[in-house]
């Protein structure tokens, strides 16, 4: 089996994602991301998702994003939520990034699962990254993606003398719902899944941050039924 790289947040997203790799025959080799994000039940997440989809490998890697600053998932800034009036999805402005955005957190990510599959002598990388029912965050575009995949190719041993890197975003253009449907296609069990920015320690979500509100739309749009457990 071709070997690939998927980063896994123990999100809907990813879990979702690890699921479509595993369908398209890759042997997948998960990378989660500890870079000091207010709670560490998404990582735990992560583990259960990646046990339950059986990959062939897990493991996370450490960045410490939080000396650096400058958002509500790394600083001590307080999480926007509908009790703010903090608009969400379609309802934001256009061009409005709100401060849950992480400065350089996808470049980090990919990076670092960039790094990993030279290692292993894969030549695909897999993320869950979603420019529809989203936040509006500037490396979750298309152009993103294209970028890094040009850069990977230039900046490798494995993009210069191999058959190059590919990066596949292959929830990029779905809404929160068909994602919600994929992963039902798929068996994903979103039970296990912590979608949001502030969860507590035992992972049970908010339910009024950007990511429980477009989750919520999700399962509601799809018409299943939401597994979030709700502190």
């Amino acid at each position: 089996m071709k070997k690939a790289v998927v980063l896994v947040s123990g999100g809907m997203d990813s879990a979702v994602v690890i699921a479509i790799a595993r369908e398209r025959g890759f042997d997948v080799h998960a990378l989660s991301v500890r870079y000091g994000q207010r709670h560490t039940s998404e990582l735990d997440a992560a583990d259960r998702v990646a046990q339950a989809l059986g990959v062939a490998a897990h493991k996370t890697v450490d960045v410490d994003l939080r000396a650096i600053g400058g958002s509500a998932l790394t600083d001590d800034i307080d999480v926007p939520t509908d009790a703010d009036g903090h608009p969400v999805g379609e309802d934001a402005p256009a061009g409005h990034i709100p401060v849950t955005y992480v400065p350089a957190r996808n470049t980090i990510m990919l990076s670092m699962a960039l790094g990993w599959a030279e290692v292993l002598g894969a030549a695909d990388i897999f993320c869950g990254v979603n420019a529809v029912d989203y936040s509006g965050y500037p490396d979750c575009r298309p152009e993103f993606v294209e970028a890094f995949q040009a850069l990977a190719n230039l900046a490798t041993k494995a993009g210069v003398e191999g058959a190059g890197i590919r990066v596949h975003a292959p929830l990029q253009h779905m809404g929160k719902a068909d994602i919600v449907r994929e992963g039902l296609r798929l068996g994903v069990d979103f039970g296990l899944t912590v979608s949001c920015y502030q969860a507590d320690a035992d992972g049970r979500a908010c339910g009024h941050c950007d990511a429980c509100r477009l989750r919520a739309d999700g399962f509601r749009a799809a018409g299943a039924a939401d597994p979030t457990r709700y502190a």
